[in-house]
């Protein structure tokens, strides 16, 4: 018997295993068609947004083609297929339960929203902002560890969307992009306190403004959306007593974006202002000031013993 007529005749004699193969076969060849597809648009699509939508619109379909195969395949008559099946899926969910977890996050990624391309998350301890999402991995541009404040750092970090499912995610830009934050300033005993209060929140109510009529609308959205209480987003200051200084804190709205740039122009316009004060206000420190030394008396006689 020739090769080919073995290969019909173990076809024959294995129905079972024979429909698998086929089925598998269909299977790698419609996922090499998507990937072809989505090689094709990445080429020549030229607009981001609309070739980022349309890979993933590609995949989804992919993923519903091989859904239909399956129901339709598996419907005609295989014998023993529900022992076949059961026995595969059981080998699948033990070993491949990772990855079974992860592509139902990913569905419910997209249909609760829970975070998009272009937000700023942080989830499993990793802060960055989410530059894509597929069906297993959440990728994302880190932000901070070695690097202060909210800088890139340059690492791209590949996150299972299992974690979906095993945790808090902190989205600093779903439904309100804007953080609060502050900032302390001491200034020292004796200076003008009003003029520092003046100075302090007239600088921030103009550089902020834009950020809090922005703030305001979507604010209320959130008031109206979820059970929490009103709040301020006015530039507010407060004061508190030390040891060695009076402390202003600055609290603020900013863009979640820019908040290091932002506190960054605060403090100059501020330190600028305060300077040309001419001394009515000063900022503190925690060098150590002698404000009199005290008069020493020493007995002759103690010397002379």
């Amino acid at each position: 018997m020739t090769s080919i007529e073995l290969i019909k005749q173990w076809m024959l004699d294995h129905p079972t295993s024979t429909s698998l193969i086929k089925y598998f076969v269909w299977v790698i060849l419609i996922v090499l068609l998507i990937q072809l597809l989505r090689k094709f648009l990445r080429k020549n699509l030229p607009d981001n947004n609309t070739r980022y939508k349309s890979q993933k619109g590609i995949e989804v379909f992919g993923y519903i083609l091989i859904l239909i195969l399956s129901i339709t395949y598996f419907t005609g008559s295989i014998k023993d297929f529900a022992l076949a099946i059961g026995l595969l899926s059981a080998g699948i969910t033990i070993t491949l339960q990772e990855l079974i977890l992860s592509i139902a996050g990913s569905i419910f990624i997209f249909f609760v929203k829970v975070y998009k391309p272009g937000d700023r998350i942080e989830i499993n301890g990793i802060k960055g902002d989410v530059i894509d999402i597929d069906s297993i991995y959440t990728t994302m541009m880190e932000i901070g560890e070695w690097v202060s404040s909210d800088n890139y750092s340059g690492r791209i970090v590949k996150l299972s969307n299992a974690f979906v499912f095993r945790g808090p995610i902190y989205n600093y830009s779903k439904d309100f992009p804007f953080i609060w934050d502050e900032f302390n300033l001491p200034i020292r005993y004796g200076s003008d306190l009003e003029l520092a209060k003046e100075i302090i929140i007239k600088i921030a109510s103009e550089q902020l403004s834009e950020y809090v009529t922005n703030s305001v609308a979507r604010w209320k959205k959130i008031v109206d959306k979820y059970y929490i209480e009103d709040a301020q987003v006015e530039p507010t200051l407060a004061i508190s007593m030390t040891d060695n200084w009076i402390q202003l804190n600055l609290r603020y709205i900013v863009d979640y974006k820019k908040r290091r740039a932002t506190k960054n122009l605060l403090s100059q316009l501020i330190n600028k202002e305060i300077n040309a004060t001419k001394g009515k206000v000063e900022m503190a420190s925690t060098t150590i000031e002698i404000v009199r030394i005290p008069n020493l008396k020493i007995d002759k006689k103690d010397l002379n013993n």
